[in-house]
């Protein structure tokens, strides 16, 4: 290219940058291209035309693709992990608004200090409220009474020194006492006594009693005594009771008189005979209380008296009678014992 010769336009667009296809836009304001006299909006195709109506413009993708395009992974990854920290917030949020209030009904705990117990040395003072909790961690010793008008719990061991006064006791668990002395003491369920047992004043069961072991008392009063075993006595035997009514038969003659000592179970009859004895009965013997059957009895007789009598008894389960099948001797005093077994 020679400088000195005039170059046509031709050959200056054979050798420009521009290509066929470059689209050139102008902007107004660039010192590149002000002295171009298209215009702001100009389009120069390849042919250096600068004519609008004759440009062809470049095909768009639809708006929707070019959103899309905008956004890349790296962008969605922010996105999530913004929710994720937001989530987690708010569930941190929830759970320490609901630790605040269980701790704001739980009752708090309060030390006892120095000068809170020099205060209370000196003076009549309230330490904390009804939801604290006073904590003495050393020993305390209280001179005076001690008034509680709640509950009293005791985690650990609870001795007492001097006498204990309960109006009532109620005990859960095992319960251990080296002295207990109760006015009324009501046992709900079964009781076990591994040492000896000692009343004092007497035993009274309305129920049923199962002892096992030995029973050693100096006196024992039962309305009714049922034994499954033998029945061992290294001592008397007394019956007890009422005396029965005592009738004269027509056996002890004119004159004569009959006594009776003893009780149901036992007794002796004592009979004096008159003139004009015979046959018959001495004495009918009517029991203080009905026995439920015809009872078992045994007469011995008494004296010389009685020797040759040919003796023998009547029964029923509301009396006897001692009788003889012959005379008697006259002008005698002579008995009999008795012992009855229902």
């Amino acid at each position: 290219m020679d400088p000195s010769k005039a170059q046509s336009d031709g050959e200056n667009d054979v050798h420009s940058l521009e290509g066929a296809d470059t689209v050139v836009e102008s902007k107004l304001g660039d010192d590149r291209h002000a002295n171009t006299s298209a215009g702001a909006d100009t389009v120069i195709n390849a042919t250096g035309t600068g004519n609008d109506g004759a440009s062809k413009s470049t095909n768009k993708p639809p708006f929707f693709k070019r959103l899309w395009q905008r956004f890349n992974i790296y962008l969605l990854l922010f996105i999530l992990v913004v929710l994720v920290a937001i989530a987690i917030t708010v569930v941190l949020f929830l759970k320490n608004r609901a630790a605040n209030k269980q701790a704001q009904a739980t009752i708090s705990s309060q030390n006892l200090s120095p000068d809170a117990l020099k205060q209370l040395a000196d003076t009549s003072v309230s330490v904390g409220s009804s939801k604290q909790v006073l904590t003495v961690e050393s020993n305390a010793i209280f001179s005076g009474a001690v008034l509680v008008r709640g509950a009293v719990e005791v985690a650990g061991a609870l001795k007492v020194g001097g006498d204990l006064q309960l109006p009532s006791l109620t005990v859960t668990g095992a319960g251990r006492f080296g002295d207990l002395q109760a006015n009324n003491l009501v046992v709900g369920n079964n009781t076990t006594i591994q040492g000896a047992f000692t009343a004092q004043k007497g035993i009274a069961v309305t129920g049923n009693s199962t002892i096992n072991g030995a029973l050693s008392t100096s006196s024992i009063t039962t309305s009714s005594l049922l034994l499954n075993g033998d029945l061992t006595l290294t001592h008397h035997i007394t019956a007890g009771g009422p005396v029965p009514g005592v009738t004269k038969g027509t056996a002890v003659g004119s004159g004569g008189t009959v006594s009776l000592s003893g009780s149901d179970s036992s007794g002796s009859l004592t009979v004096n005979t008159g003139s004009g004895t015979g046959a018959g009965c001495f004495a009918t013997i009517t029991f203080a209380a009905r026995f439920s059957g015809i009872p078992h009895i045994s007469v011995t007789p008494i004296g010389s008296g009685a020797a040759g009598l040919q003796y023998y008894v009547n029964r029923s389960t509301t009396d006897f009678s001692v009788c003889t099948a012959n005379p008697a001797p006259t002008g005698q005093t002579f008995g009999f014992d008795y012992v009855i077994l229902g």
